[in-house]
């Protein structure tokens, strides 16, 4: 069943942040702040290992690192559009009305955890790359594995930052469902190559979500996110970026 995939995934979200907004509820204060900053350092750790996975190379007996070009000019560029684009207001004013309609007027960490939510679920390249899967072949099995990972990042964000978090579903539902209805459209624009730079500057972007979980917002993530786009560009270029 082609689709199936994204809705495991979107599932595994709405039940997880059904049980995050209870078991949040059993926590005082100070022990949803600490959980917040665990939730933080999870996130850090994880994107790190993506990162590294794209940057560090085995040469024999050496440890090389590479594509520092393409970190720094995918987020200096994207950091731009993204500014001017103006990205990250733009979501604010999405999570804002979603608030309204929700009915959730009177939380006042809504908004922040809607899009801290829907950055960590859907920046990288399981999300892309699953659904294209999923999409030309019906196999689901990578979104079935994000769908996990997916479970346990809301259900302990929930816990801490509020139910927001579970909102990150309809994101999902859109990019997700959308990439695997062009799948075969987009298939033949990402390459491996394209996939892995993608999935090194996404990498990068959950480092930052978790930077905000843990010292409080610092970054505006939302605006780095065509850096993601200029990445699986960038393979395209006569040059490689080793």
């Amino acid at each position: 069943m082609f689709g199936l995939g994204t809705l495991i995934n979107v599932a595994a979200i709405l039940v997880a942040g059904l049980l995050g907004h209870f078991t949040g509820k059993l926590f005082g204060a100070a022990q949803q702040t600490a959980l917040e900053k665990v939730c933080g350092v999870s996130v850090i750790f994880i994107a790190i290992a993506g990162a590294m996975q794209g940057m560090l190379t085995v040469d024999g007996t050496q440890l090389l690192s590479g594509k520092s070009m393409l970190v720094v000019l995918c987020l200096a560029l994207g950091t731009i559009l993204g500014e001017w684009l103006k990205l990250e207001q733009g979501i604010e004013r999405f999570g804002e009305w979603l608030k309204r309609k929700t009915g959730n007027s009177g939380d006042p960490r809504f908004v922040n955890a809607f899009v801290t939510a829907s950055l960590t679920v859907c920046v990288g390249a399981m999300a892309i790359v699953g659904a294209m899967q999923d999409g030309i072949s019906g196999d689901y099995s990578t979104l079935a594995v994000k769908s996990v990972l997916d479970f346990i990042i809301i259900l302990v964000m929930t816990s801490s930052l509020g139910k927001g978090c579970v909102f990150s579903a309809l994101p999902v539902l859109l990019l997700e469902g959308g990439v695997t209805l062009l799948a075969r459209l987009v298939a033949p624009l990402m390459t491996e190559l394209a996939t892995a730079y993608l999935s090194l500057i996404g990498s990068v972007l959950i480092f930052c979500v978790g930077v905000n979980l843990v010292w409080g917002k610092t970054i505006r993530v939302a605006n780095l996110l065509p850096a993601v786009l200029l990445a699986a560009l960038a393979a395209y270029l006569p040059w490689s970026f080793s």
